[in-house]
């Protein structure tokens, strides 16, 4: 199949989250399965500096909104995917430092709803062969609101390809005024309840799900949860009719392994396997971590269990709960934590508080580092992701490959791939980590607890390490579920 992987991040060329991890493993594991996939993206001004050589493919114009704009088609060489990949080039629209979505204020740019939606509909010129390339897509796989519009536009197409488009995160809809609708020169028939109308405003992810052929969340548990009022943001109607009609699916995200291996990992002090240097491999990135992260001596040398969270600082990964958690812990001088994100101010600074208030136990970097991610995956024994929702997670998968054993909220992705350390399970040998199954800073407590039991009888924590390591979370089974939905007529 020819397919046309549309997205608005990619790692390694631009990544804000977890759709970039996404969009830079699954197309190269559908590519392996002998697909013929195309990447296509911004040519947002960071990529540009980071890929200065490029070639120009062909130019084509397209609408914005309210005017026409001129597209160049441009390929990069991107050695870590070992393939090229497109970029559309709109100088007006991506020329701009910094973030792909906010500008220097934190704000989201004033432009946003301009910005994808024209992308969105170069994107299926494109896929129509109407971009000079002599190229026409089978598939077109769109991801969340910023890419929206493309099975919309598509849709209006004579024998357009199938499409497929897949939620990422629920929370972010593309809202945007009827203004925009009507600049953008949209279709007036769309402008319903069943179209891309949502209480007088137009959204692209709306658009997305009412057009495409099939749409996909990042893991089971998130597909039933979205068809809930708790989960769904207002979509929940939407989101069970869409279930109704067979056109909802659950694919859980995969990991890619050739950058996320404690084996051949090249941010590690120590590498590592599951057969060879397990314990004294952890212990070591343990304390280099610390080190680097300029811990005293004594706690360095301390066997104490390391903590670790990365991620972004916000209500939805449940930092609250660490704030509420931690303290009392630390202050006992039973654990050690690590920190790694940005978001919130109120939470950036109540972390560097913590840090401040207990120094020898207590390290947080405001910011993010891949270096540094892949480091505390290494380093830390237990791995905190108390979120009230996670659509998939990929920081689970990651600490379940690093023997780095995950403490979750039962949610979502976190629900599909964690394991509790119930009795029945660590005596069936099946247990992966710690669940809490209450949003409660009472119920992460005893979860914590519990682990730190566990952690304190070696056996146990070896083994519930191993049952980890030996899960497969390779993109290889999520890219052919992929495929095979391409195909499925619904």
């Amino acid at each position: 199949m020819k397919i046309l992987f549309a997205t608005s991040e990619a790692h390694p060329l631009v990544k804000t989250g977890g759709l970039a991890d996404v969009s830079g493993s699954l197309p190269v594991a559908l590519a392996q399965l002998g697909h013929d996939v195309r990447l296509v993206l911004p040519a947002y001004q960071s990529v540009l500096e980071k890929y200065p050589e490029h070639e120009v493919l062909s130019h084509f114009a397209v609408g914005g909104a309210g005017r026409m704009l001129g597209v160049r088609v441009l390929a990069v060489w991107v050695p870590e995917l070992e393939r090229k990949v497109w970029l559309l080039d709109i100088p007006e629209l991506f020329r701009r430092p910094g973030n792909p979505y906010l500008a220097a204020d934190g704000k989201d740019w004033w432009d946003n709803g301009e910005r994808f939606g024209t992308f969105s509909r170069a994107v299926a010129e494109l896929a129509m062969n109407r971009a000079g390339l002599d190229w026409r897509a089978d598939v077109v796989h769109a991801n969340d609101w910023q890419t929206g519009l493309v099975p919309a536009f598509l849709r209006e197409e004579y024998q357009p390809p199938r499409t497929l488009f897949t939620i990422h995160n629920m929370a972010y809809a593309g809202f945007f005024p009827r203004s925009l609708f009507d600049s953008l020169w949209l279709p007036w028939h769309w402008w319903s309840i069943e179209g891309v109308e949502f209480y007088g405003q137009l959204s692209m992810l709306k658009a997305g799900i009412q057009y495409a052929d099939a749409v996909t969340t990042v893991s089971p548990g998130y597909a039933r949860e979205i068809c809930t009022e708790a989960f769904a943001y207002g979509f929940a109607g939407i989101m069970r009719e869409t279930r109704r009609q067979g056109r909802l699916h659950g694919i859980l995200n995969g990991i890619d392994t050739r950058y996320w291996n404690p084996a051949t990992d090249p941010y590690l002090f120590a590498n590592y396997t599951l057969d060879d240097g397990l314990a004294a491999g952890k212990r070591s990135n343990r304390q280099a971590l610390l080190q680097q992260l300029g811990a005293p001596a004594a706690t360095v040398a301390a066997d104490l269990p390391l903590l670790g969270f990365i991620g972004r600082l916000v209500t939805q990964k449940g930092v609250d709960l660490i704030l509420e958690v931690l303290p009392s812990l630390l202050q006992q001088g039973r654990v050690n934590l690590v920190c790694v994100g940005s978001g919130d101010a109120g939470f950036e600074q109540a972390l560097r508080e913590l840090a401040a208030r207990f120094p020898e136990h207590a390290f947080v970097h405001i910011g993010y580092s891949e270096e540094l991610a892949h480091q505390v995956e290494a380093g830390a024994d237990i791995f905190l992701m108390p979120s009230r929702f996670e659509p998939c997670g990929l920081n689970q998968l990651y600490s379940l490959a690093y023997g780095t054993l995950p403490l979750v909220h039962h949610t979502g992705g976190l629900a599909d791939t964690v394991v509790n350390a119930s009795d029945e399970n660590l005596a069936g040998k099946t247990a992966t980590g710690f669940v809490f199954y209450d949003q409660s800073a009472h119920a992460m407590r005893s979860a914590l607890e519990h682990a730190l039991y566990v952690y304190s009888r070696p056996g146990l924590w070896q083994q519930m390490q191993r049952t980890a390591m030996e899960q497969s979370f390779s993109w290889a089974q999520s890219a052919r579920a992929y495929a095979d939905l391409y195909t499925k007529e619904h």
